[in-house]
């Protein structure tokens, strides 16, 4: 038997078995105030924002890790899938931002709403080990990052990573917005960074523009294509999928259906210019890997620590590894945050848990890092890299139950309603879910095979 429908659910559809619940954050949910007046960038002002919180979460130091690998292993080649996940993930993360504002929920609480308990527990299963697998990233990423700077231990470093949960509570009960400052500061410590790294380094540009080009070989060759799959699971990354769908929330946008139209076109924008950001990023760590270690043939270098050693050698400046240094542990902090915040989301939207805020936060923490922890503490300083690439293909492996709900919901009109996504955004994302599903089954062919 179906359950009633919402009022609420009129204005957009109601085809959702339950009544849609409790925002996610709810302590920050509509607490931003947008223009419903005024001038076009004035309103672009006020929903920038949640598109960098989104962006920090495709360049983490997991994406490091591969892209490092890929870059020492076969020079500026995987940029082309660099450029690729990148336009899926503007796709995606525009569904997100429709879903969010179209029906007033998260991605996590419309698999709640719409599929039974026997579909939706499984799914919540997989996002928190997608999370688990982000976290094992970050962690590890920021561990190294205060090793690397400041001689802390990695089993320290792990530790003082979960006190991220109280600073976030301090920024959230002083604004939202003091989340999205911390994260668009670290972003501009970060690119800082990687700009002068690039110029030291003085990569080959013409080589570069060519390594945007597809080529067969990441296909042929399962070595290249493990980790273009790495690539891509750190950068459409499943839990981004959730948090988009929820901090989106934040804005107080209005309930009338062209006050929700305006406000997806916004978001969208918004979250387009973060990920071209992130574009940037990314696609520097990759050269900075090719114009280094590949050059000097130098094909195996991944360890985060092994580059912070060898990067001042090639390129003649003892400042570089501390700038190395510096970047990764701002992407490590920043990562941390929003993955609590989707760790949030994820276990609010499926749960509907109704806890103090600090509790929730503690809990969804705790079932993130505990796995990060011990693993780090098992392993040590040897093979993190092999850690962090792999957690990344598990990220990988997770899409698909994240992105086939997501195209479901947004083309569903009777859960949209006027707001449903158009037909060609709904072939393409259709098409981005085909073509990660068909990468993943050729990852396990080769696996299971030896190839």
């Amino acid at each position: 038997m179906l359950d009633r429908v919402s009022p609420k659910d009129v204005e957009t559809g109601g085809g959702w078995r339950r009544e849609r619940g409790r925002p996610s954050l709810s302590e920050v949910f509509g607490s931003i105030r947008t223009r419903p007046k005024g001038p076009y960038w004035k309103k672009l002002l006020a929903f920038l924002g949640p598109g960098y919180l989104v962006a920090t979460g495709y360049m983490d130091p997991g994406n490091w890790a591969t892209s490092l690998a890929g870059g020492s292993k076969f020079g500026y080649a995987l940029l082309t899938i660099a450029l690729l996940s990148n336009m899926m993930a503007i796709l995606l993360q525009a569904l997100c931002a429709r879903l969010g504002i179209a029906t007033g929920r998260d991605l996590a609480q419309a698999c709640r709403d719409a599929f039974p308990r026997a579909i939706s527990f499984p799914l919540w299963l997989l996002a928190e080990t997608a999370i688990c697998a982000t976290d094992l990233a970050e962690v590890i990423g920021t561990a190294i990052g205060l090793n690397l700077l400041f001689g802390i231990p990695l089993e320290i470093g792990v530790l003082i990573t979960a006190l991220d949960v109280f600073f976030i509570l301090l920024l959230q009960n002083l604004g939202f917005r003091w989340i999205e400052a911390l994260i668009v500061m670290l972003l501009g410590v970060i690119t800082a960074c990687f700009a002068v790294q690039i110029g030291m380094a003085n990569p080959d540009w013409r080589a570069v523009i060519v390594g945007f080009a597809p080529t067969t070989e990441i296909v042929s060759n399962p070595d290249m294509l493990y980790l273009a799959l790495g690539i891509l699971g750190a950068t459409v990354m499943p839990h981004n999928l959730y948090l988009h769908s929820g901090v989106v929330q934040t804005r107080d946008y209005g309930k009338t259906l062209p006050e929700k139209r305006e406000a997806i076109g916004l978001a969208t924008l918004d979250s387009t210019i973060a990920l071209m950001f992130a574009l940037l990023i990314n696609a520097s760590i990759l050269i900075l890997a090719a114009a280094t270690f590949n050059k000097t043939g130098q094909t195996n270098v991944s360890e985060l620590g092994e580059v912070h050693s060898l990067i001042a050698p090639l390129l003649g400046s003892a400042i570089a590894p501390t700038l190395f240094g510096i970047a990764l542990l701002c992407c490590g902090l920043n990562s941390t945050v929003t993955a609590t915040l989707a760790g949030q989301i994820v276990m609010e939207g499926f749960l509907d848990l109704r806890l103090p805020s600090w509790a929730r936060r503690l809990i969804t923490r705790a079932i993130a890092i505990v796995p990060a922890a011990i693993v780090t503490v098992w392993y040590g300083e040897s093979g993190t890299a092999k850690l962090l690439i792999f957690s990344q293909v598990v990220l990988s492996l997770q899409l698909p139950f994240a992105i086939v709900p997501l195209v479901l919901f947004t083309a569903d009109r009777s859960k949209m309603g006027a707001l449903v996504a158009p037909r060609w955004v709904t072939a393409l994302a259709a098409l981005t879910a085909l073509v990660v599903i068909a990468l993943n089954v050729k990852l396990l062919v080769d696996a299971a095979t030896g190839g």
